[in-house]
């Protein structure tokens, strides 16, 4: 029961943006400690920027066939390509959501360490604990960094993607085929920039979690 209770709480840890120490006492009482909080949204973090580079792969496809658009029910076509814009949105979103959540935890679990750093009464022991903490917050700056870069990315195809799905709405016709056929060269590359910060990211999260994991 008590290990029920333990991945429940666990899972709307990671669920919920939490910045009371309320909420992160009330986990550590049942043994979830801040730094495992961390760890966790990290990972969920990052499993989100995979999902999130394959949805705006998905969209990158749709944005083509559109592009390339040879005959057939063009409001089809722009119902698909519509649905795959908002489902990036949605991603979009939730990357940003990870994010403050991970730094949410950050900020809380780096100020109690600054505290506790002040209640050792052995010197050695203090001097250890403080070089872990500057490693741990230099390699978490890192990948905030990174994580934070990827997503600057997402929005100029976001835009791109929103100007062209809104213009088709409107202009069912060879005009707007050709407007984005026009725009798909320069969309292939911001894509692939994308999922190149978001490969960047993941690996910069894998490092951080098998880093926390050790002892």
């Amino acid at each position: 029961m008590k290990f029920l209770l333990r991945w429940i709480f666990l899972w709307l840890a990671m669920g919920i943006s939490a910045c009371s120490s309320i909420y992160y006492s009330g986990l550590e009482k049942i043994g979830i400690p801040k730094r495992e909080v961390m760890v966790h949204r990290v990972e969920k973090a990052r499993d989100t920027q995979q999902e999130t580079k394959r949805q705006f792969k998905s969209a990158l496809e749709q944005f083509t066939a559109v592009a390339q658009f040879k005959g057939g029910d063009l409001e089809t076509v722009y119902g698909k390509l519509n649905a795959e814009y908002e489902a990036s949105v949605k991603k979009a979103d939730e990357v940003n959501k990870r994010i403050g959540d991970i730094e949410d935890v950050s900020e809380a679990l780096f100020s109690e360490w600054e505290t506790e750093l002040t209640q050792y009464s052995n010197a050695e022991l203090r001097k250890n604990s403080q070089q872990k903490l500057l490693a741990t917050r230099q390699q978490y700056k890192q990948l905030l960094s990174a994580m934070r870069q990827a997503e600057a990315k997402i929005k100029p195809v976001l835009s791109v993607f929103r100007d062209q799905v809104l213009f088709l709405k409107h202009n069912l016709n060879a005009q707007a085929i050709a407007s984005l056929k026009g725009q798909l060269a320069g969309v292939q590359t911001d894509v692939s920039a994308l999922v190149a910060a978001m490969e960047k990211s993941i690996n910069e999260a894998d490092l951080f979690i098998r880093t926390m994991a050790k002892p």
